[in-house]
């Protein structure tokens, strides 16, 4: 069957060729036996033709390969036209006998006649053939492949994989550079780590809402119909015009972030004000209003400041606690603080106005938490309170021994939506599946049911006082994707060390130490973007969430917790002090330690990628951003580490 299928194979391989003296081809063969197959020579009696012209036929009614097409493209028959019209007319005759026999075989037959050509050929005839086939058989597939087919085929490559086939030619940068690509591979990597692969990019919130509300500056003004009005309202122009960017160029300018956490480029700036050491931190840069990032810091300076990011000015300073501030939370609407003076306050942070204090706790208060509805904070006096926003009302949980130094909520997924009064009506009610995180200096830490108010598991690992939670949601690994990487952590420990920071202040120099730099070879970069992409391959795969639980502790190091089972998975080792701060997202873990140190984890490998040195206190406390560290220590300094776009150590 396959070889009647290959005989029955016909293609018009080349156009009739028609004499000078106005011969006309023979349209009504369905191929050219040869690629001459209309030369008659003369006879003996007769003048030659003075020359050979090809006669194109319209290509309507033309059938070529691929092969073939190429040929007629690059005017390979018009060279071997010129090349049959040098000889007599004797060789031109025997010439074409051999094509026109060859034209007419089958397959097999043509198989058959080539094998025995090749047995009489010497080696400069075969070094010819060597050298002509060389360039015959290479075929650029995207030229006989429809577009749709040619970017299924692509959408197997990897970003680097791509840049490089957007060089050969422009046709081929025109399909490389598709958008529908490069929204696939920002979709496998952006906010998220990859499933194959186990990277991951920023996503960049700030410049993302900056984008979807100013123009770039680098784009043209938007031109308008003639009735439009010069005075035309900013509102009435489509949002979509100024702001649509290539998906490649997203990727490109997130993967320089990433590049630079993973080789430790930061710029470093520092804030000062406070006159005591800072306690507490949280920033904010995708708030509506202001229109600039939001910096809050509690201090045991008894202040509470708030900074503008950008500029690195202070705005205002909130003044009313008698005593340290240790704890601190803000949204949109309000900020809440905790002292050592036993109270806790709510504050208008945009007017400095305190709107409530909240008193109950008989020692000093050390850590809060809250949500939409429910407040929870942790004190010296070994309770925690759970202060409920609609009533004001409070009740406590007891079981720890020491200072609960860090509390948690937690939405489980079990439904919320019916609501539990606990006792007499008067008490606060709380919703069915609210869960609290304690963490205290007994060196345990608890989980807690709100809606029954009883503890319900137990952490037990740590052998020094935990004093920092960080709860978050993951999605699950592929292992796969991490072996590769895992793979080769025996084999590195190499540190690089950087200055960064204000070299005329020897105050504002700091150190960046990065660990295993050598071991971004070009494997790893590729490895960043190595995925299928699901969306064009027809596969959709749903990412199982889980989620994590990660302490910090002054044993000196980081656990990371299975919630079900309350066993530790991981234990990370690295600094030599105790372990004041953690805080992580989807693509990394931060720690500050009392060894005056920031130190920066790929979680799932357990590996330190970067240490940060500079302070010269105790760093106790952190805020983790897509592209920024801010830090806190007992020096009253608040430093930050921007690893943005720009940085170039």
């Amino acid at each position: 069957m396959a070889t009647s299928t290959t005989g029955s194979y016909e293609c018009d391989t080349l156009p009739a060729p028609r004499l000078a003296s106005g011969l006309t081809p023979d349209l009504d063969h369905n191929r050219s036996p040869s690629p001459f197959p209309n030369f008659r020579p003369s006879s003996a009696g007769s003048s030659p033709p003075s020359d050979i012209e090809m006669y194109t036929t319209p290509t309507a009614q033309r059938k070529l390969c691929v092969r073939h097409q190429r040929m007629a493209d690059e005017g390979t028959n018009l060279k071997l036209q010129q090349a049959l019209d040098a000889l007599s007319v004797q060789e031109r005759e025997a010439v074409n006998a051999i094509w026109s026999g060859f034209s007419s075989s089958s397959h097999p037959r043509r198989e058959l006649i080539l094998q025995g050509i090749l047995t009489m050929c010497c080696f400069s005839q075969l070094s010819l053939l060597t050298e002509q086939l060389g360039q015959l058989i290479r075929i650029d597939p995207f030229t006989a492949l429809p577009r749709e087919v040619s970017l299924r085929v692509l959408a197997c490559l990897d970003a680097t994989s791509l840049c490089r086939a957007a060089q050969v030619s422009k046709q081929w940068k025109s399909l490389a550079d598709d958008d529908v690509l490069w929204r696939g591979i920002c979709e496998q990597h952006i906010g998220q780590k990859c499933l194959k692969c186990g990277w991951g990019l920023p996503i960049l919130e700030r410049k993302r809402a900056v984008r979807m509300n100013s123009a770039s500056p680098s784009s043209s003004p938007p031109s308008f119909p003639p009735h439009h009005t010069p005075d035309l309202l900013i509102s009435e122009i489509p949002d979509v015009l100024p702001f649509t960017r290539p998906w490649k160029d997203v990727y490109s300018e997130r993967l320089s972030v990433e590049r630079n956490w993973r080789r430790g480029r930061c710029s470093v700036r520092t804030l000062r004000g406070h006159t005591d050491g800072i306690m507490c931190l949280q920033f904010d840069e995708t708030l509506q209003h202001p229109s600039f990032p939001i910096l809050i810091t509690g201090s045991y300076d008894r202040t509470v400041r708030v900074w503008n990011i950008e500029t690195g000015l202070e705005v205002r300073c909130l003044r009313g606690h008698t005593r340290a501030v240790r704890a601190l939370q803000f949204d949109e609407a309000k900020l809440i603080t905790g002292s050592m003076d036993h109270t806790i306050r709510v504050w208008n942070w945009r007017s400095g106005e305190c709107i409530r204090t909240l008193e109950g706790h008989t020692e000093g208060v050390v850590c809060l938490n809250f949500d939409s509805n429910v407040l929870a904070s942790g004190s010296v006096d070994t309770t925690v309170k759970v202060w409920n926003f609609r009533t004001g009302e409070a009740f406590t949980l007891r079981g720890h021994r020491d200072w609960v130094n860090s509390v948690r909520l937690w939405e489980s997924e079990e439904p919320a939506d019916v609501e539990m009064t606990c006792g007499s009506g008067s008490e606060p009610r709380i919703c069915q599946g609210t869960l609290l995180f304690s963490a205290s200096d007994d060196g345990t830490i608890r989980l807690w049911d709100l809606a029954r108010r009883t503890c319900v598991r137990q952490f037990m690992g740590h052998v020094g006082q935990v004093q920092s939670l960080k709860l978050m949601q993951v999605d699950e690994r592929c292992d796969d994707g991490i072996s590769r990487q895992e793979r080769r952590i025996a084999d590195n420990n190499i540190a690089h060390v950087a200055q960064a920071g204000n070299a005329s202040n020897p105050f504002e120099v700091c150190t960046v130490i990065t660990h295993d730099v050598d071991s971004e070879s070009m494997e790893d970069i590729q490895s960043l973007d190595l995925v299928t992409r699901e969306v064009l391959a027809g596969s959709s795969r749903k990412r199982a969430k889980r989620p994590v639980l990660i302490s910090g502790s002054l044993d000196n190091t980081i656990k990371v917790w299975d919630i079900d089972t309350a066993k530790a998975t991981q234990t990370l080792f690295g600094h030599i002090e105790g372990v004041w701060a953690v805080a992580s997202d989807k693509l990394r873990l931060i720690s500050g330690s009392h060894d005056r140190t920031i130190k920066v984890w790929n979680r799932e490998e357990g590996r330190c990628t970067a240490t940060l040195v500079g302070h010269r206190g105790a760093v106790t406390c952190l805020g983790l951003g897509e592209d920024k560290i801010i830090s806190g220590s007992d020096d009253g300094d608040i430093r930050i580490w921007s690893f943005a776009e720009n940085n170039r150590l």
